[in-house]
């Protein structure tokens, strides 16, 4: 599998500190995928793609959270330390940061929901660059990561599953696994670092 500079992106799932062991809402040995996602970025910059990296950017009241209704604990609140990309993550300076969970009414999983700097959303600042192709990475699999997969094929978007660079939260045992095949029955496809060539 060859990157396409013209037409391929790739999209780094909430790579953050809370996401991490000793974080809020830690994926199991979230932070192992970093060197892995690293090596992705090296490879996206010098091919001449584009990278965004989504994040989780809650505000202190959200009905994302258990005390307003929702089903998690306090997570990735602006500003916070548990916010912030894991620090051994080494993006590209010309990276897209993008923003999701400000809504305090919405649980904003998929990056199709998250926002640059300028308000566009993820999507329509894809087809700005002519991205037909993403390669999805990231934290956790059977949320976020299959949310974005899943929204990217229903708008028309190829979808490449990097199994290599992901981790699952595992709520119910087999959750990632699941998440895996559901992401594949919709017509995503799946590949490794070793798989993929500049």
């Amino acid at each position: 599998m060859k990157i396409d500079p013209a037409r391929d992106a790739l999209i780094v799932v909430d790579l953050q500190n809370d996401f991490c062991p000793d974080g809020a809402l830690a994926v199991p040995d979230g932070h192992t995928i970093v060197p892995v996602i690293n090596d992705y970025l090296q490879r996206f910059r010098r091919a001449g793609a584009p990278v965004y990296l989504t994040r989780d950017w809650h505000p202190p009241v959200t009905q994302h959270f258990q005390a307003y209704g929702g089903v998690w604990p306090p997570h990735c609140v602006q500003g916070t330390p548990g916010a912030q990309f894991h620090p051994h993550l080494a993006a590209p300076p010309e990276a897209v940061v993008v923003s999701k969970g400000m809504d305090p009414n919405t649980d904003a999983y998929s990056a199709f929901h998250a926002e640059d700097d300028s308000g566009r959303l993820l999507g329509d600042a894809l087809a700005a660059r002519g991205v037909r192709k993403i390669y999805v990475g990231g934290l956790a699999t059977d949320y976020c990561v299959r949310a974005t997969a899943l929204d990217a094929l229903r708008e028309g978007f190829e979808v490449v599953v990097l199994t290599d660079a992901i981790g699952a939260v595992d709520l119910q045992p087999g959750d990632g696994v699941r998440a895996i095949d559901q992401m594949r029955d919709a017509g995503a496809r799946v590949t490794t670092l070793n798989e993929l060539d500049v």
